[in-house]
């Protein structure tokens, strides 16, 4: 697995009172775990740093969605369940710049 592959996860809840399966893409990759940016069909909760992406044959996906870059998890890498497909180059640019406007790294 590397940055920009969407896996299937199992994603805690914020309130950690459970979990849900679902697609995440990969921020950090690491042979023990990967930093997971969480991907959800729910398009009307878009903030200013999260990536919409439409379905193709390559990212997997099935519905329009937004990579949420507010919403990270470090989980193990046993825990993931599959690889559906990855984002291409020039998102995985935009997510980086995101990435490092969201975290206030200019």
């Amino acid at each position: 697995m590397k940055k920009g592959d969407i896996v299937l996860i199992p994603f805690p809840f914020t309130d950690l009172t459970g979990i849900k399966t679902r697609p995440a893409v990969i921020l950090i990759a690491e042979v023990a775990d990967v930093t997971v940016s969480f991907i959800t069909t729910q398009v009307k909760w878009q903030e200013q740093f999260d990536l919409l992406l439409e379905p193709t044959k390559k990212n997997g996906l099935k519905k329009t969605s937004l990579i949420r870059l507010s919403k990270l998890a470090t989980i193990d890498t046993d825990l993931l369940i599959g690889r559906l497909g990855s984002i291409d180059t020039k998102q995985i640019e935009k997510l980086n710049l995101n990435l490092k406007s969201l975290l206030q790294l200019e």
